[in-house]
């Protein structure tokens, strides 16, 4: 049984923008906390993929293991979600190949590089509607 809210799609404009700002809540002070982002959309239009090259010593990923809650900001659109970490998942390597296809232009083959290999992938679960601003800046 899912009890998760139906998902957001994420439009082709949206999709394709350059970065998304991710808000996370400061793990030790309880602010906001905003960091631009390379990203990727899920085929599906429902999850957002991000990677970390600092791996799990990232603050943005230290943030999200105590609070999951996360808002992304695309375009000027707001987004809410529930960020987790899919390494070892089956979200790990569509991650890392939509990643590495939007940014690097992969086709196929080999990851073309250290961070599309290496980095830790997260995923959003993006909810049902996008969210007001709540004013943090980044």
């Amino acid at each position: 049984m899912n009890d998760s809210p139906p998902a957001a799609p994420i439009a082709p404009p949206l999709a394709d923008a350059e970065f998304c700002y991710l808000e996370t809540v400061g793990r030790v002070s309880g602010r906001p906390h905003e960091v631009e982002m390379w990203y990727a959309a899920a085929a599906e239009g429902d999850r957002l993929f991000l990677l970390s090259g600092g791996r799990g010593n990232a603050d943005w990923v230290k943030n999200i293991g105590r609070q999951p809650r996360v808002r992304v900001r695309i375009a000027g659109v707001w987004y809410a979600g529930s960020a987790a970490v899919v390494e070892g998942h089956p979200d790990d390597l569509l991650a890392r190949q939509a990643l590495a296809a939007k940014y690097y232009r992969w086709r196929g083959g080999s990851l073309p590089n250290a961070w599309a290999r290496e980095a830790l992938p997260v995923a959003i679960r993006i909810e049902a509607d996008p969210v007001p601003s709540n004013g943090a800046t980044g």
